[in-house]
């Protein structure tokens, strides 16, 4: 392992407070807060199963070396010592946990496959997060939808939660969603991942004519 990213580990080991207080502003959560929540609702209207990362407990929110030994509903895939660093952790952007990436040899991957249908269109969007600063920056995460790869890029510097959104048109009954990922210095942070319905045109005209109509009625109502 780089000596470097050793190094930055043994920092988060000793001092995870401030870790997660400099990746997360503001929104840290205590040790004792974030565990396994039996009562999380899935978002009904997002097709993407644990999005949000709740859904196992922390294995050592201690010890940054600690990984789980899986995401459930996501299958990760690449170099094997990459896909040990993908793990649930106590940086989230909302809740109480996100999924840390730091594989540092080469590109590894989480996907979900999505229950989808042809020719209608989703927003996805998801938050990233980077505590990588020059000069140890090295990093690339990607995304892709149905085998199209839609984003790539490198080296991202240190960023609180950033929301990502894309709109796609789905061409089968199930679309493949993955994340591509490499850190040789620091951390990349994942949280609050989703595809939901984009309404048709149609849709949303209708939507607001019935409500005009409501405030027309409401105001004829008050006048008579």
């Amino acid at each position: 392992m780089n000596l470097t990213k050793k190094l930055l580990i043994i920092v988060f080991s000793v001092n995870t407070t401030l870790a997660s207080t400099a990746v997360i502003t503001g929104t840290y959560i205590p040790v004792a807060q974030a565990q396994y929540d039996p009562n999380y609702v899935l978002d009904a209207q997002n097709l993407v199963f644990n999005g949000g990362f709740e859904l196992d407990p922390l294995v050592d929110p201690h010890n940054p070396n600690t990984t789980n030994p899986n995401v459930t509903g996501w299958t990760k895939f690449g170099d094997a010592m990459d896909t040990t660093l993908s793990k649930i952790s106590n940086f989230p952007h909302s809740g109480n946990q996100g999924l840390s990436l730091g594989g540092f040899v080469d590109l590894s991957y989480i996907s979900q496959t999505l229950s989808t249908q042809p020719g209608q269109t989703y927003e996805l969007t998801y938050y990233l997060a980077s505590i990588d600063e020059a000069p140890d920056l090295d990093n690339e995460f990607q995304t892709f939808i149905g085998g199209n790869k839609i984003f790539d890029q490198k080296n991202i510097s240190y960023q609180p939660y950033t929301p990502y959104k894309f709109d796609f048109t789905a061409d089968a009954s199930s679309t493949e969603l993955k994340f591509g990922n490499v850190d040789k210095y620091g951390f990349l942070h994942l949280d609050d991942v989703s595809v939901i319905v984009v309404p048709e045109p149609s849709s949303i005209g209708a939507i607001a004519i019935a409500g005009l109509l409501g405030i027309w009625l409401k105001k004829k109502k008050a006048i008579s």
